[in-house]
């Protein structure tokens, strides 16, 4: 959390720089997310395998923001010398943020799934990603995607501590929930100028409402490459398959609670 809090903040505050620095703004903002990801393993905020998830982002992120810049999605309508095909470099640290949160998330919460379902999961996440290119050329198959992935999700609960108490709610929740934060997060980012979209280039207006959605479905990449790297390197402990191959569930003393008004019965 502190990453992406610290990251949308340097954007924010890079606009009060004077107009006629010697460095584009798009190029420090580039420095300054090196930086920090330096800073978040120095200070122990990320392990090797966070840094990882965080750099596999990144690359997911470019790869993204190529193809949507590309396709008029959205702009960077600032020069700068590390901007390749319209995208500036730095503009991968934006889902660089999302993987460290949820590698925080996950410590920091004590995260553990039951009845995962890891391959499914993986591929409809790849499915996802691959929409969000090829719903410019072909019919967009999100509405399907999304019903798969409640689907696949169904009788998944991802367990949660917060101070001495361990809680749950569904999967799909918990993506619902970090897909609307999320599009929160986006209209302060545009707002501060990490990025504009069309209807924002002659003055800020709030991002559409169907950007939660899309999040919503987006943040499945991000969770199955963090959960992979949890499988890694824990030898599976704390994920239970939905064939419930493990034994731990992450449990850690006490019942584990519904989240309040959060989750289904």
């Amino acid at each position: 959390m502190a990453f992406a809090v610290v990251l949308v903040g340097g954007i924010g505050a890079s606009r009060l720089l004077p107009a006629d620095l010697p460095v584009a703004r798009y190029d420090l903002l580039l420095l300054f997310g090196v930086a920090l990801t330096v800073l978040a393993r120095k200070v122990g905020w990320d392990d090797a395998r966070d840094t990882a998830v965080i750099l596999g982002c990144h690359v997911v992120g470019l790869l993204f923001e190529l193809v949507k810049v590309r396709m008029g999605s959205w702009s960077y309508p600032e020069d700068a010398l590390t901007k390749v095909a319209g995208v500036p470099l730095y503009g991968g640290f934006l889902y660089s943020a999302v993987g460290s949160y949820c590698c925080r998330a996950w410590k920091i919460m004590d995260l553990s799934l039951v009845r995962y379902r890891p391959r499914t999961m993986a591929v409809l996440a790849a499915a996802v990603y691959l929409n969000f290119f090829t719903h410019h050329w072909l019919p967009d198959a999100r509405l399907v995607l999304a019903v798969l992935l409640i689907a696949a999700m169904a009788g998944t609960w991802v367990h949660f501590t917060v101070g001495a108490s361990r809680y749950r709610m569904p999967l799909a929740l918990a993506f619902a929930l970090i897909g609307f934060f999320l599009w929160v997060a986006e209209n302060a980012a545009t707002y501060v100028g990490a990025w504009s979209y069309p209807h924002q280039l002659d003055g800020w207006q709030p991002v559409p409402l169907s950007k939660f959605g899309a999040w919503a479905l987006l943040i499945s990449v991000t969770f199955v490459l963090v959960a992979r790297t949890r499988r890694r390197g824990a030898g599976d402990a704390g994920i239970r398959s939905a064939s419930g191959e493990t034994d731990r569930t992450g449990t850690t003393g006490g019942s584990v609670k519904d989240a309040p008004a959060l989750a289904t019965s």
